[in-house]
């Protein structure tokens, strides 16, 4: 099955990337089509980690640091979303929306959490934790890599004309279709808090999603997609989330970075 991209309703944009780098990058295993037709099983991994965070909050800034450490790592997608709610208390977050704040309240909903807050890891859409310290995140996904130890991983290429391509082997879905999900993210920044919690701090965030848009719905089958060059800013990573629909537990996800400079 193949799909032209169409933008839905939930995509977002924000401003361009902060920091270059170079485009090319290899991928990290053999396509996972090739493994499926092998008789061999997906990937064992990425896993995803999803941090929920706020310049404006006082609490998150030892979860950026943890967040960026976490990125570093092949096995690990490490995505930043900046929530909204804390704009008020006298510092607007330069990276937060809406939309990032509903994808919280999404899970919220779906781990059954009676509020949401900050800060907020979500790993692997099954478990949540403030994310400051490593243990309970470990732990998280030492749980993830027990219940998902083979996983939907997608294969994702960087075409000479900038497109993105995203392909899918066959995969049997247990729990009904599952969400193809696109981020794009920055890299990094480094930011001077001028007044609210952090007055005085310069705070890093690392994997900051600027763009985030569901590129379709998947049954399961053989499946590829292809995403516009008009979508990514030099310098920027993309990652791809399967998911079980409505914000259920991750299926597969990968990443595809530059190479990071400086």
């Amino acid at each position: 099955m193949s799909k032209a991209f169409v933008p839905s309703r939930r995509s977002i944009l924000f401003g361009t990337a902060a920091i270059a780098g170079a485009a090319a990058l290899a991928s990290r295993h053999d396509s996972a089509e090739a493994r499926e037709l092998a008789g061999l099983p997906s990937s064992g991994g990425p896993w995803a980690i999803e941090l929920f965070t706020s310049q404006g909050c006082s609490s998150c800034p030892p979860a950026d640091v943890h967040l960026g450490k976490l990125a570093r790592r092949a096995d690990i997608v490490a995505l930043s979303f900046h929530v909204d709610y804390w704009d008020y208390i006298g510092w607007k977050d330069l990276f937060a929306s809406r939309e990032m704040t509903e994808r919280q309240r999404g899970y919220a909903r779906v781990l059954k959490q009676r509020y949401v807050y900050t800060p907020e890891m979500v790993v692997d859409g099954i478990g949540h934790d403030p994310g400051v310290e490593s243990g309970t995140i470990d732990t998280l996904l030492a749980t993830a890599q027990r219940r998902s130890p083979r996983r939907a991983t997608p294969d994702l290429a960087r075409a000479a004309d900038g497109t993105l391509a995203i392909k899918l082997a066959a995969f049997q879905l247990d729990g009904g279709p599952a969400d193809v999900t696109l981020a794009v993210y920055d890299r990094r920044h480094a930011t001077a808090v001028r007044s609210g919690e952090n007055t005085g701090r310069t705070l890093e965030n690392f994997n900051i999603v600027r763009r985030f848009e569901v590129v379709g719905r998947w049954d399961g089958s053989s499946a590829n997609w292809i995403v516009p060059a008009d979508r990514f800013q030099p310098g920027q990573g993309m990652a791809v989330l399967v998911q079980q629909a409505d914000q259920g537990p991750m299926i597969g996800c990968n990443k595809l970075e530059p190479t990071e400079t400086g």
